[in-house]
């Protein structure tokens, strides 16, 4: 058998082929890069988050510095040292064992957060307040009459957090004293909670003033101070467009009614079918057009067809010509 001998040209023909089925420049094989994740840090502040409680606390720390030092006449100044997202057991253990602890609703919420004071504040303030210098005293628990002044001032700092935290639209009310072993009760140890601490300096003590909030409300707080501060996410041309085509084609409950009136009991006692009901309106009384609730203007019902239609007149909060 013959081998056969391949000419130039052929040998030349097989390289341009095997050239052309070789890509000149192949894509490198591109990894997807895998990471370990802790499920324990979902929910963390971000930094502007973080930002954002800071300029609300700094703005409720100097409140705070500026009208308790006007109202103990004594030099007192508060600071903002830390905000972060700890479960509440942590928090419960960075409680001291004597403490002064209470329970604030936020409102419109209605959730209860958790107020620590270091008890080492309690005897120059009580002093200053009886007319004395604020010198500090032994750490012990409080007596009912110098824990019902500790209660007023613990009331001033709610109105200043809710003066301070007015953005988020959160209002802190005091609720009352409650004692160690009560505190667990108020939210589940697991929660994740939002922790905001606080430095208070005075001429002669210093302690910690601690704040816990439950999940619902960091939530609502994180998500408020987002919309606000936060940088806000601007689609696309063609991805509104096609959130704006979606929303078009959503259906809202409507309605046609005339405005409310006063009706005696006696008129609507003795109604029977077939009897004219007064309105005690004008005849020329123009209904109400409302879509989701929302007054939208004023129309006159028609017929259209076969159907019942209305014919706007004016929009709502238009004057009358």
């Amino acid at each position: 058998m013959m081998e056969k001998t391949l000419k130039q040209d052929e040998i030349d023909a097989l390289f341009q082929a095997a050239r052309s089925a070789t890509p000149e420049n192949p894509r490198p094989e591109v990894r997807a890069r895998v990471l370990p994740y802790s499920f324990s840090s979902a929910g963390q502040i971000s930094n502007d988050q973080l930002r954002a409680i800071s300029m609300l606390n700094d703005l409720f720390a100097r409140n705070l510095t500026h009208n308790l030092a006007a109202w103990l006449r004594s030099r007192f100044q508060v600071n903002l040292v830390s905000a972060e997202q700890i479960p509440f057991n942590e928090f419960l253990l960075r409680i001291p064992e004597i403490s002064y602890v209470a329970s604030v609703r936020l409102e419109p919420l209605g959730a209860l957060s958790v107020l620590q004071l270091d008890l080492a504040l309690a005897p120059p303030v009580i002093d200053l307040l009886l007319g004395g210098e604020g010198r500090d005293g032994p750490l012990r628990e409080l007596t009912d009459i110098e824990e019902s002044i500790l209660g007023s001032v613990v009331e001033i700092i709610c109105r200043e957090l809710t003066a301070a935290w007015q953005p988020v639209g959160l209002s802190f009310n005091f609720e009352r004293r409650q004692m160690q072993t009560q505190v667990a009760r108020i939210m589940s140890v697991t929660e994740k909670t939002l922790c905001l601490s606080f430095e208070i300096r005075m001429p002669h003590s210093s302690g910690l003033l601690n704040l816990a909030f439950p999940a619902v409300v960091a939530n609502t707080i994180l998500r408020r101070l987002t919309s606000d501060w936060g940088r806000r996410r601007r689609h696309a041309g063609e991805t509104r467009a096609r959130m704006e085509s979606a929303a078009r084609r959503i259906r809202f409950g409507g309605s046609l009614q005339l405005p409310s009136v006063r009706l005696g009991a006696s008129e609507i006692e003795n109604l029977e079918p077939g009897m004219v009901l007064r309105l005690n309106l004008a005849a020329g009384t123009l209904a109400d057009w409302q879509v989701g609730g929302q007054p939208l203007g004023v129309a006159q019902p028609i017929r259209q067809g076969a159907h019942r239609a209305a014919r706007l007149v004016r929009p709502a909060g238009e004057e009358p010509l």
